[in-house]
């Protein structure tokens, strides 16, 4: 899990990100990012009640993507706020090299 530290800990943070941040849009996921004045990077998943219906499914794949993450985290820019929102059930079942190479991505195109 990636640390409490580089989460959002508040809705008015994840709500400025939506207000002020661009957006990369892949088949299974987007990117909802903006810089900000923190001096560190905040990362937040959200999966909706749409995509599994059941709490523990989506709490899984947000611990998926979280875990995935924190094992690349160097790679991510820092001072940055990253929203990455979930539009796909097969997240829980997608291979972790594939789940890696999809974040990979976007992260990338947000460096544009």
């Amino acid at each position: 899990m990636l640390s409490k530290k580089y989460r959002f800990h508040s809705r008015g943070g994840v709500k400025y990100v939506y207000q002020k941040g661009k957006t990369i849009r892949k088949s299974k996921m987007s990117l909802v990012f903006c810089d900000n004045t923190k001096g560190f990077t905040r990362v937040a998943v959200v999966v909706s009640k749409k995509v599994c219906k059941t709490a523990v499914s989506r709490n899984r794949i947000r611990r998926r993507v979280y875990e995935a993450l924190r094992q690349n985290f160097e790679y991510v820019p820092l001072k940055r706020d990253y929203i990455f929102v979930i539009y796909s059930a097969d997240i829980l079942t997608m291979p972790y090299s594939e789940l890696v190479k999809l974040l990979g991505e976007l992260v990338a195109e947000s460096k544009v």
